[in-house]
């Protein structure tokens, strides 16, 4: 049934067809071919899959970072992010990392960072003189902090997958996400120097001031949203279901900026964004039954463990491995799929899962702004109007620098696990 599984799976990617249809095809079929399941396991196992409640945190994030976007969040972090680091050179491109994880600690999601925000910055940077492979390529890069920094999407459902503490894996994500961000910004300052790109005025302690105002109560959610976790008060799960509630009040009641009106819109954006995870997740799920009932996982580990032992190899080889499949498959699906087959070799040789967890996230991350199917990419190139070749040139620099970065999160692991391990 396993041959038959990835033959299916294999001829739906050929032929063009989603992701999430194709694995539920591809399971299908192979039920039907083997004869010995009867097809009603299609439907139990599709529907055991989805029914979590730690799953119910992704609609509750996706809906409070889309009531976030239309709440004005987005402008008032770029207002601050420009008043603290705007004046440096390059102070626009740096602002665009500096704002991306602000709004990743709301959004929770790669793809919604990079458009709500480049739908600002970008223009702004091309305004302001910024070469257009070069905005383009920030603002991809940007984006991909949304899955690392937490809340993270990815990151939950890696650790309902594994069984993994969503908690931990949320702290794990804070120092990794911010070395990656101070790699970025690092970088622009260097190229930006080079290409002697215009800076911002420095901002007045008044003026600096004065953004903090404005965008407080949307810097007091991650706090707000993590400082409960981590004092006990609510799981993640609950925690979601907080921020929508704060976002709602915030949007409504404080900055004033989302009308009724809108909320019909929001709800049904949310809808649309929850339904397609969930479908991939109900597809999935089903694929990695026939996966566990056919031993694949253990083939897996014998498979890497036959190469070498040796956990400072393995890692090597699953990061390459993981980068090639972020530049082709949708991150969701990728840590569905493949999060239970590697997982259990890594703990084997002595890996932690939650540090594992993190590699595999900025891997995927990666893939995001890798071609040919990086939907950052294509969001950053469509909203600076190039092409792909033009966006890809401009990210080889950002390229070298992740995957600098990549190495030291996965052989240093306390920049994962130091504050983990801290608050035990």
């Amino acid at each position: 049934m396993g041959i038959i599984l990835f033959l299916f799976l294999i001829l739906f990617f050929a032929l063009g067809v989603p992701i999430a249809i194709s694995m539920g095809l591809a399971s299908a079929a192979a039920i039907w071919i083997d004869g010995g399941t009867p097809l009603t396991v299609l439907v139990q196992r599709s529907f055991t899959s989805l029914d979590s409640f730690p799953l119910m945190a992704i609609p509750f994030f996706v809906f409070a970072g889309i009531l976030m976007e239309y709440g004005g969040i987005s402008r008032r972090l770029v207002n601050f992010a420009n008043a603290l680091t705007g004046h440096f050179s390059g102070g626009l491109a740096i602002v665009t990392v500096v704002t991306s994880m602000f709004f990743a600690a709301i959004s929770g999601s790669s793809a919604a960072t990079t458009a709500a925000l480049g739908s600002i910055l970008i223009p702004a940077m091309i305004h302001r003189g910024y070469h257009r492979n070069f905005t383009g390529a920030v603002q991809s890069v940007s984006g991909e902090l949304g899955v690392i920094i937490p809340p993270s999407i990815p990151l939950i459902l890696y650790g309902i997958s594994t069984e993994t503490s969503i908690g931990d894996l949320f702290m794990a994500g804070f120092l990794p996400g911010l070395l990656i961000a101070a790699s970025l910004m690092i970088t622009i300052f260097i190229i930006a120097k080079k290409r002697k790109y215009a800076k911002e005025t420095r901002k007045s302690g008044k003026e600096l001031w004065i953004a903090f105002k404005e965008s407080f109560f949307a810097l007091l959610m991650p706090v707000i949203i993590l400082g409960g976790i981590y004092g006990g008060f609510f799981t993640p799960t609950e925690a979601a279901g907080v921020a929508v509630a704060y976002a709602f009040l915030v949007g409504v009641v404080i900055y004033r900026e989302i009308k009724l009106k809108k909320i019909i819109h929001i709800m049904t954006q949310s809808v649309v964004t929850t339904s397609t995870i969930m479908f991939i997740l109900a597809s999935a799920g089903l694929f990695g039954w026939i996966l566990t009932r056919e031993g694949i996982p253990q083939t897996v580990a014998q498979f890497f463990m036959s190469i070498s032992d040796n956990p400072l190899i393995f890692l090597l080889l699953v990061n390459v491995f993981l980068l090639i499949v972020g530049m082709f498959m949708e991150t969701n699906a990728s840590i569905i799929i493949l999060a239970p087959l590697l997982v259990p070799v890594a703990m084997q040789l002595g890996i932690d899962p939650v540090h594992f967890g993190i590699i595999m996230i900025v891997n995927l991350a990666i893939g995001m702004c890798t071609p040919p199917l990086g939907i950052n990419l294509f969001i950053s190139a469509q909203l600076a109007k190039i092409n792909l070749l033009q966006i890809t040139r401009g990210m080889i620099p950002f390229y070298i620098v992740l995957i600098v970065a990549l190495l030291a999160i996965t052989y240093i692991p306390k920049i994962s696990m130091f504050l983990p391990n801290l608050l035990k």
